[in-house]
C-alpha cells in the first residue's frame, strides 16, 4: 500500500485517543513534578530560581517546537536519517481530521511536545544555584533545536538513522530525554563551573517533603511517558505499565539497600532517588523486556545510580542535583539493557543476549548510547560556551552568595508572612536586595 493509501486509509480510534489526552496531561505534569523535586532539593536561598527554570521550559519549548521543532523532528527525512524538513513548520498543513497511525497528528504532536519539555527542564539540576536566568531563558529554545529535534528524529523520526538504518531500539526516550539531558548536563556543569563552597560547604536538601512530593509526581507521570508511548490503549500500553511501576519499585529499593550497606541507615532522599533511578531505566526498555526483564533493570540503576551520584566528588564536576548520575547513568543502563532482556513478544522479533539474540542487538544499543551522548555533550558545551563568552552563563559572585531568588526574582520562597505586629519577615533582606543589580 503506498504511503497515500495508508493516509487515507487511517481512522482516527476514540480508545487510543483518549488514553494518549490523558498521557500527554500525565507528561505534562511531569515538569511541574520535577520543579518541586528540584526545588526541594536546593537551598532556600535559590528554591523560586529552580521552579522557574523548569516553568520557563515549558513556554519555550512549547514555541519552538509549534515554530519548527516538530516538523524537524518527524517530518519526512532530508539529509539520510540525521532531519526531518519544514513541511509542516508553524505546525502548517495539520488539521483536526490529520491523522497519525490512530489518534490525531495534533494530538501525536502535543504528546511529543512534553517530551521535549521535560528534557530541557531536567538539564536546569546539573546547574543549580549559579546559572543566570537570562542566559537559562536563550540556551533553552536554541539546545531544544540544535540537540533535542535531531536526536528526536534519530531515534523516532520517520527514517531516523537509530531507528532505521541501525536497528537500535528505544520505546520511550532512554537516548533523546535520558541520555541527552544527563549528557547535555554534564557538559553545562563544566562551563559554568562548580558552586561557591562545592565539596567544603554542606548543600544538603532544603525540603525533603517537597522532594517526595516531587518523585511522586514524577512517577504518577511517567506511566503516561511509557505508556503512552504506545500510542494506544492496548496490550503494549498495560504491559509497558507495569514495567514502569516495577522498575521505579526495585530501583527505590536497589537505592536503599546500598545506603543501609554503605552508611547504615536509608534515607528518604535515597528512596526519591531510586524510584527515579529506576524510572529512568526502564523508559527505554519499557517496550521491549518482560516484567522479570523491567525488576532487573530497576535494580541495576537504583544500585549503579547510588554510586554514580558520587563520582562528582572523584572527578571534580558540579552536578548539583546528580543529573548525571541519575539520568545519564540511568539512561544507559535501561538501554543498553535492551540488548540483554529484550524478548520478541514484546518487540515483535528482536531478542535480546539472554533469550537467544546473541551479542547483535547489544553492539547496537552501545552504538546508538556513544553516538547520542557525544552529539548531545559536545554541541551542548559549544552552545554554552557561545553564551558564555557573549551573555555570560555563570551569575555574578554576588548574586550567588545573597541567593538567586532575591538578586533574579525580586523574591522569597519562605518569608511572606507577617510575626505579631512588626515587618513581615525577611523585611531586613529587601534594602540589600535593593543594592543588589536585579540579574539580566
Amino acid at each position: 500500500m503506498s504511503l497515500a493509501a495508508a493516509q487515507a486509509a487511517a481512522r482516527i480510534d476514540t480508545g487510543d485517543t483518549a488514553w494518549l489526552l490523558a498521557a500527554t496531561a500525565l507528561v505534562l505534569l511531569m515538569t511541574p513534578g520535577l520543579a518541586l523535586f528540584y526545588g526541594g532539593m536546593v537551598r532556600t536561598k535559590s528554591v523560586l530560581n529552580m521552579l522557574m527554570m523548569s516553568f520557563v521550559s515549558i513556554a519555550l519549548v512549547t514555541v519552538v517546537w509549534l515554530a519548527a521543532g516538530y516538523s524537524l523532528a518527524f517530518g519526512d527525512d532530508t539529509f539520510g536519517g540525521l532531519i526531518g524538513n519544514l513541511k509542516h513548520a508553524g505546525m502548517s498543513g495539520l488539521g483536526p481530521d490529520s491523522v497519525h497511525g490512530t489518534v490525531p497528528t495534533l494530538l501525536f504532536a502535543t504528546f511529543q511536545l512534553t517530551f521535549a519539555i521535560i528534557t530541557a527542564a531536567l538539564i536546569s539540576g546539573a546547574i543549580a544555584d549559579r546559572a543566570k536566568f537570562g542566559a537559562w531563558l536563550v540556551f533553552v529554545p536554541v539546545w531544544a533545536l540544535l540537540v533535542y529535534v535531531p536526536v528526536a528524529h534519530w531515534v523516532w523520526g520517520p527514517g531516523g538513522w537509530v531507528l532505521d538504518k541501525l536497528g537500535a531500539l528505544d520505546f520511550a526516550g532512554g537516548l533523546p530525554v535520558e541520555i541527552t539531558s544527563g549528557a547535555s548536563g554534564l557538559a553545562l556543569a563544566l562551563v559554568l563551573g562548580p558552586r561557591l563552597g562545592f565539596k567544603k560547604d554542606a548543600m544538603r536538601p532544603h525540603n525533603l517533603p517537597m522532594v517526595v512530593m516531587g518523585a511522586g509526581l514524577l512517577w504518577f507521570g511517567w506511566f503516561g511517558f511509557n505508556a503512552g508511548s504506545a500510542l494506544g490503549a492496548n496490550g503494549l500500553a498495560a504491559a509497558a505499565f507495569l514495567n514502569t511501576l516495577a522498575a521505579g519499585c526495585t530501583g527505590l529499593l536497589g537505592w536503599l539497600f546500598v545506603e543501609q550497606k554503605r552508611d547504615g541507615h536509608p534515607t528518604t532522599l535515597g528512596a526519591a532517588s531510586g524510584a527515579v533511578a529506576g524510572l529512568v531505566a526502564i523508559t527505554p526498555s519499557c517496550g521491549s523486556v518482560s516484567l522479570l526483564g523491567a525488576l532487573v533493570v530497576g535494580l541495576a540503576a537504583g544500585v549503579v545510580c547510588s554510586y554514580a551520584v558520587g563520582w562528582k566528588f572523584k572527578l571534580n564536576y558540579d552536578d548539583s542535583l546528580d543529573v548525571v548520575g541519575v539520568h545519564l547513568v540511568g539512561g544507559v543502563i535501561g538501554t543498553l539493557l535492551i540488548g540483554v532482556f529484550a524478548v520478541k513478544e514484546m518487540t515483535g522479533g528482536t531478542e535480546g543476549l539472554l533469550y537467544g539474540g546473541g551479542l547483535a542487538q547489544l553492539g547496537k544499543q552501545l552504538v546508538a548510547v556513544v553516538a547520542v551522548g557525544a552529539y548531545a555533550f559536545l554541541v551542548t558545551y559549544g552552545i554554552g560556551k557561545l553564551i558564555d563568552r557573549v551573555l555570560g552563563f555563570r551569575a555574578e559572585e554576588e548574586h550567588e552568595q545573597t541567593g538567586l531568588d532575591l538578586t533574579v526574582h525580586a523574591e522569597t520562597a519562605y518569608d511572606h508572612g507577617v510575626l505579631g505586629h512588626g515587618a513581615p519577615v525577611g523585611a531586613s533582606s529587601v534594602p540589600h536586595a535593593q543594592k543588589v543589580k536585579t540579574q539580566a
